[in-house]
């Protein structure tokens, strides 16, 4: 399958053909299947982030005791791994100047 350049934001959680639609952070080159993963990391990212939204109202759960947030945490360090796979150069480069990554054995 051709891939094609979209424009993604991940604060806001969007994916674009256009450049101009909205504001975006990473550029990327990417199959069908590929922005279907990303916006199904995404889409559970934005879960946890709900969930994680209700656990701050009970203050009593301490924040490393908050699964929900471990997986939030997740799916947000799985997101810039993929934007970093499929990213142009520059997007490898400010994805590599943010010091997100982890080493993956």
């Amino acid at each position: 399958m051709e891939k094609k350049r979209y424009y993604v934001s991940v604060q806001s959680r969007t994916i674009m053909q256009s450049e101009g639609d909205s504001a975006y952070e990473f550029v990327i080159e990417a199959t069908p299947e590929e922005i279907t993963a990303l916006r199904g990391l995404f889409d559970s990212m934005h879960h946890f982030d709900m969930e994680t939204y209700y656990r701050m109202h009970y203050p009593g759960i301490p924040e490393h005791y908050d699964r929900d947030n471990d997986y939030f945490e997740r799916d947000l360090k799985d997101i810039y791994q993929m934007l970093y796979r499929l990213g142009t150069q520059e997007t490898k480069d400010h994805i590599t100047s943010m010091n997100v990554l982890e080493e993956r054995l």
